[in-house]
Protein backbone atom coordinates (compact mmCIF):
# COMPACT_ATOMS: atom_id res chain seq x y z
CA UNK A 1 0.00 0.00 0.00
CA UNK A 2 1.41 3.46 -0.87
CA UNK A 3 2.72 5.55 2.04
CA UNK A 4 -0.08 8.08 1.89
CA UNK A 5 -2.89 5.55 1.73
CA UNK A 6 -1.36 3.49 4.55
CA UNK A 7 -1.06 6.58 6.75
CA UNK A 8 -4.71 7.55 6.33
CA UNK A 9 -6.00 3.98 6.61
CA UNK A 10 -8.12 3.91 9.80
CA UNK A 11 -7.62 0.16 10.30
CA UNK A 12 -4.25 0.85 11.97
CA UNK A 13 -2.98 3.80 14.01
CA UNK A 14 -0.02 5.50 12.32
CA UNK A 15 2.49 7.82 14.00
CA UNK A 16 3.30 11.34 12.80
CA UNK A 17 6.12 13.25 14.47
CA UNK A 18 5.63 16.96 13.85
CA UNK A 19 7.96 19.93 14.16
CA UNK A 20 11.01 18.28 12.58
CA UNK A 21 13.72 20.85 11.85
CA UNK A 22 16.83 18.87 10.89
CA UNK A 23 17.83 16.32 8.28
CA UNK A 24 19.49 14.23 10.97
CA UNK A 25 16.28 13.89 12.98
CA UNK A 26 14.31 13.10 9.84
CA UNK A 27 16.74 10.34 8.86
CA UNK A 28 16.44 8.81 12.33
CA UNK A 29 12.64 8.83 12.10
CA UNK A 30 12.89 7.02 8.77
CA UNK A 31 15.27 4.45 10.26
CA UNK A 32 12.86 3.82 13.15
CA UNK A 33 9.92 3.22 10.83
CA UNK A 34 7.86 6.29 11.77
CA UNK A 35 5.04 6.75 9.26
CA UNK A 36 5.08 10.53 8.77
CA UNK A 37 6.92 13.70 9.71
CA UNK A 38 5.64 17.24 9.85
CA UNK A 39 7.64 20.34 8.98
CA UNK A 40 6.33 23.70 10.19
CA UNK A 41 6.46 26.51 7.62
CA UNK A 42 4.77 29.09 9.86
CA UNK A 43 7.43 31.74 10.62
CA UNK A 44 6.16 32.41 14.15
CA UNK A 45 6.45 28.79 15.23
CA UNK A 46 9.14 27.68 17.68
CA UNK A 47 9.67 24.82 15.23
CA UNK A 48 9.81 26.92 12.06
CA UNK A 49 11.89 25.70 9.15
CA UNK A 50 12.41 28.16 6.29
CA UNK A 51 11.57 26.64 2.90
CA UNK A 52 15.02 27.50 1.56
CA UNK A 53 16.53 25.29 4.30
CA UNK A 54 14.20 22.37 3.64
CA UNK A 55 15.62 20.97 0.40
CA UNK A 56 16.59 17.75 2.21
CA UNK A 57 12.89 16.87 2.26
CA UNK A 58 13.19 15.94 -1.41
CA UNK A 59 15.58 13.12 -0.57
CA UNK A 60 13.00 11.52 1.72
CA UNK A 61 10.44 10.92 -1.03
CA UNK A 62 9.04 7.41 -0.73
CA UNK A 63 10.72 6.80 2.64
CA UNK A 64 8.33 8.62 4.98
CA UNK A 65 5.21 10.71 4.43
CA UNK A 66 6.22 14.39 4.30
CA UNK A 67 3.63 16.82 5.67
CA UNK A 68 4.03 20.59 5.45
CA UNK A 69 2.28 22.62 8.14
CA UNK A 70 0.95 26.08 7.19
CA UNK A 71 -0.98 28.71 9.14
CA UNK A 72 -3.25 31.10 7.20
CA UNK A 73 -0.83 30.89 4.28
CA UNK A 74 -1.94 31.75 0.73
CA UNK A 75 -2.02 28.63 -1.43
CA UNK A 76 0.98 29.67 -3.54
CA UNK A 77 3.67 28.42 -1.14
CA UNK A 78 2.20 24.99 -0.28
CA UNK A 79 1.38 24.37 -3.94
CA UNK A 80 4.93 25.28 -4.93
CA UNK A 81 6.49 22.99 -2.34
CA UNK A 82 4.25 20.14 -3.48
CA UNK A 83 5.14 20.81 -7.12
CA UNK A 84 8.87 20.96 -6.37
CA UNK A 85 8.83 17.61 -4.58
CA UNK A 86 9.29 18.76 -0.98
CA UNK A 87 5.97 17.47 0.33
CA UNK A 88 3.36 14.76 -0.05
CA UNK A 89 0.57 16.35 2.01
CA UNK A 90 -0.35 19.86 3.17
CA UNK A 91 -1.64 20.57 6.68
CA UNK A 92 -3.73 23.70 7.27
CA UNK A 93 -3.31 24.64 10.91
CA UNK A 94 -4.80 28.12 11.08
CA UNK A 95 -8.20 29.76 10.70
CA UNK A 96 -8.67 28.63 7.12
CA UNK A 97 -12.26 28.22 5.93
CA UNK A 98 -13.51 25.59 3.47
CA UNK A 99 -13.45 28.39 0.89
CA UNK A 100 -9.76 29.07 1.61
CA UNK A 101 -8.99 25.43 0.83
CA UNK A 102 -10.50 25.65 -2.66
CA UNK A 103 -7.12 26.10 -4.38
CA UNK A 104 -5.81 22.88 -2.83
CA UNK A 105 -8.98 20.99 -3.75
CA UNK A 106 -8.84 22.36 -7.32
CA UNK A 107 -5.21 21.24 -7.64
CA UNK A 108 -6.11 17.80 -6.26
CA UNK A 109 -3.55 18.23 -3.46
CA UNK A 110 -4.27 16.06 -0.42
CA UNK A 111 -4.51 18.10 2.73
CA UNK A 112 -5.23 17.78 6.44
CA UNK A 113 -7.30 20.42 8.22
CA UNK A 114 -6.54 20.96 11.90
CA UNK A 115 -9.46 21.97 14.12
CA UNK A 116 -9.32 23.09 17.75
CA UNK A 117 -11.91 21.12 19.69
CA UNK A 118 -13.88 21.86 22.82
CA UNK A 119 -17.29 20.49 21.81
CA UNK A 120 -18.78 18.87 18.71
CA UNK A 121 -20.03 22.33 17.70
CA UNK A 122 -16.41 23.23 16.81
CA UNK A 123 -16.54 20.53 14.13
CA UNK A 124 -19.73 21.64 12.38
CA UNK A 125 -17.93 22.59 9.15
CA UNK A 126 -15.17 19.97 9.27
CA UNK A 127 -16.66 17.80 6.55
CA UNK A 128 -17.01 20.80 4.20
CA UNK A 129 -13.27 21.22 3.63
CA UNK A 130 -12.85 18.27 1.30
CA UNK A 131 -9.79 17.37 3.39
CA UNK A 132 -8.10 13.99 3.21
CA UNK A 133 -8.28 13.94 7.03
CA UNK A 134 -9.20 16.16 9.97
CA UNK A 135 -6.70 16.72 12.78
CA UNK A 136 -8.35 17.21 16.16
CA UNK A 137 -6.41 19.25 18.71
CA UNK A 138 -7.15 21.17 21.90
CA UNK A 139 -9.18 24.35 21.46
CA UNK A 140 -6.81 27.33 21.82
CA UNK A 141 -7.97 30.44 19.91
CA UNK A 142 -5.05 32.39 18.45
CA UNK A 143 -2.51 29.69 19.32
CA UNK A 144 -1.34 27.72 16.30
CA UNK A 145 0.76 24.58 16.25
CA UNK A 146 -0.54 22.91 19.38
CA UNK A 147 -0.72 23.60 23.10
CA UNK A 148 0.33 20.24 24.51
CA UNK A 149 -3.04 20.09 26.28
CA UNK A 150 -5.40 17.12 26.19
CA UNK A 151 -9.03 17.70 25.17
CA UNK A 152 -12.06 15.48 25.79
CA UNK A 153 -11.44 12.40 23.64
CA UNK A 154 -15.14 11.52 23.84
CA UNK A 155 -15.76 14.41 21.43
CA UNK A 156 -13.24 12.93 19.00
CA UNK A 157 -14.86 9.50 19.29
CA UNK A 158 -18.30 10.97 18.63
CA UNK A 159 -17.01 12.82 15.57
CA UNK A 160 -15.36 9.68 14.22
CA UNK A 161 -18.58 7.68 14.63
CA UNK A 162 -20.59 10.40 12.90
CA UNK A 163 -18.07 10.68 10.02
CA UNK A 164 -16.81 7.14 9.41
CA UNK A 165 -15.61 8.03 5.92
CA UNK A 166 -13.32 10.84 7.14
CA UNK A 167 -10.01 9.78 8.75
CA UNK A 168 -9.02 11.71 11.85
CA UNK A 169 -5.65 12.47 13.39
CA UNK A 170 -5.48 12.99 17.13
CA UNK A 171 -3.18 15.57 18.75
CA UNK A 172 -2.94 17.47 22.01
CA UNK A 173 -1.07 16.40 25.12
CA UNK A 174 -0.33 12.87 23.91
CA UNK A 175 2.74 11.32 25.56
CA UNK A 176 4.01 7.73 25.57
CA UNK A 177 2.11 6.99 28.79
CA UNK A 178 -1.31 7.81 27.32
CA UNK A 179 -0.69 7.01 23.63
CA UNK A 180 -2.06 3.48 23.83
CA UNK A 181 -5.21 4.68 25.58
CA UNK A 182 -5.64 7.48 23.01
CA UNK A 183 -5.37 4.98 20.16
CA UNK A 184 -7.81 2.57 21.81
CA UNK A 185 -10.34 5.21 22.86
CA UNK A 186 -10.53 7.27 19.67
CA UNK A 187 -9.28 4.80 17.03
CA UNK A 188 -7.78 7.57 14.89
CA UNK A 189 -5.91 6.99 11.66
CA UNK A 190 -2.85 8.52 13.33
CA UNK A 191 -1.47 10.14 16.43
CA UNK A 192 0.19 13.51 15.75
CA UNK A 193 2.98 14.27 18.20
CA UNK A 194 5.15 17.38 18.62
CA UNK A 195 6.08 18.42 22.18
CA UNK A 196 5.47 14.86 23.45
CA UNK A 197 8.52 13.63 21.54
CA UNK A 198 11.00 16.45 22.05
CA UNK A 199 14.06 17.39 24.07
CA UNK A 200 13.37 21.03 23.16
CA UNK A 201 11.21 22.66 20.46
CA UNK A 202 12.25 21.20 17.11
CA UNK A 203 14.76 18.69 18.55
CA UNK A 204 13.43 15.15 18.82
CA UNK A 205 13.82 12.72 21.72
CA UNK A 206 14.19 9.30 20.14
CA UNK A 207 13.69 7.39 23.36
CA UNK A 208 10.23 8.96 23.48
CA UNK A 209 9.67 8.18 19.80
CA UNK A 210 10.61 4.56 20.51
CA UNK A 211 8.16 4.54 23.43
CA UNK A 212 5.38 5.82 21.16
CA UNK A 213 6.06 3.07 18.66
CA UNK A 214 6.00 0.52 21.47
CA UNK A 215 2.69 1.91 22.75
CA UNK A 216 1.25 1.37 19.29
CA UNK A 217 2.67 -2.19 19.28
CA UNK A 218 5.11 -1.43 16.50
Amino acid sequence: MPLRERFFDPSTVSLKICGVTTREDADQLVAMGVDALGVNFWPQSKRYLAPERAEWLRDLAGKILRVGVFVNEPAELPLRLIDEGYLDVVQLHGDETPEDAAALRDADVPFIKAVGVKTLKDLERASEYGARAILLDAHAPGIYGGTGEVFDWAVASDFRRQNPQLPILLAGGIVPANAGLAALTVQPAALDIASGAEISPGIKDFEKVRAFLSALHR
